[in-house]
C-alpha cells in the first residue's frame, strides 16, 4: 500500500507536470513540503511560522497549499472566532489530509495509544464531510484577556454567517466522566445561544445536561458513519 501511495499518487501528483501549471518550479520542495503536511495533519499552522521554519517564501507556501487542496489531497479549514465571526487577516489555518490512508502510507502506522491518534480521528471525520459539498466547515479559537478556548470543528451557515453548530471530536472517554472540562465548547454554546452540544468519545454513549446544555456523547466512530450515511440519503 505505501508503495502504491508513494508512486501512484504523490509522484503522479507531485513530480510530475501539473504542478508547472501553477507556476511551482521546485517540485522536490512542493514534496518535502506535503510530506511535512501530511505528518503534522489536523494541526495549526502559520505562514509567518512556517516561512522562517522552512525558510520558504509566505507567497510560495499560499501557491503550494493552493495547488495541495486543488489536487485533493489536503483540505485547509479557516479559523473563526467564538461568535464565529470571520477574520479580516488570515495569519493561521489548519490543513488535513483528504485521506488519513495518506499519512499511513508515507510513515509508519500509528497505534489507538499513540500521540498522533487524536489527530488522525479528526483527519477521518473531516475527510466523511468533505463529501459533502458546499459546507462552510470551519473552527474557532479565541483568546480574549484570560479566556481562550478551541472548538474543533464548526459549521457556519453560508448565507446568515452564524454557526449551526460545534462539535468537539476527542480519541478520549475521559470526558464522558468529566464533561464539566469541556470548557470551550461550553462558552461557545453559550456564546452563540445553543439548546445542544455534541462530542465524540472512543466508545462511550450518552446524553447528559450540563448547565442547560443537553450533551451528547458519541463514539468517533458512529459519528463518521453517520455523516457518510447522510451523505448518502442526500
Amino acid at each position: 500500500m505505501g508503495r502504491y501511495v508513494k508512486n501512484d499518487i504523490v509522484n503522479k501528483v507531485l513530480l510530475r507536470d501539473l504542478p508547472s501549471l501553477y507556476g511551482i518550479k521546485d517540485v522536490q520542495e512542493l514534496n518535502r513540503f506535503f510530506t511535512y503536511i501530511a505528518y503534522n495533519t489536523g494541526n495549526e499552522f502559520s505562514y509567518e511560522a512556517k516561512s522562517k521554519e522552512s525558510g520558504i517564501q509566505k507567497d510560495t507556501l499560499k501557491k503550494y497549499l493552493e495547488y495541495l487542496e486543488a489536487a485533493f489531497l489536503i483540505k485547509v479549514l479557516n479559523k473563526v472566532g467564538i461568535n464565529t465571526k470571520r477574520l479580516k487577516r488570515i495569519i493561521s489555518f489548519k490543513v488535513y489530509l483528504t485521506n488519513p490512508s495518506l499519512r499511513t502510507a508515507l510513515f509508519s502506522p500509528i497505534t489507538d495509544i499513540d500521540q498522533e491518534m487524536g489527530n488522525m480521528v479528526e483527519t477521518a471525520v473531516l475527510s466523511q464531510w468533505m463529501h459533502r459539498e458546499q459546507l462552510d466547515l470551519t473552527y474557532a479559537r479565541w483568546k480574549e484577556g484570560r479566556k481562550e478556548g478551541e472548538v474543533d470543528l464548526v459549521l457556519v451557515d453560508d448565507k446568515s454567517y452564524k454557526p449551526v453548530w460545534g462539535v468537539e471530536i476527542k480519541w478520549s472517554n475521559r470526558y464522558y466522566d468529566k464533561p464539566q472540562e469541556l470548557k470551550s465548547l461550553l462558552n461557545f454554546c453559550k456564546e452563540n445561544k445553543f439548546e445542544s452540544a455534541l462530542t465524540t468519545s472512543i466508545d462511550q454513549l450518552g446524553l447528559k445536561e450540563i448547565e442547560d446544555i443537553k450533551w451528547t456523547f458519541l463514539p468517533v466512530s458512529i459519528y463518521a458513519y453517520n455523516i457518510g450515511e447522510m451523505k448518502t440519503n442526500n
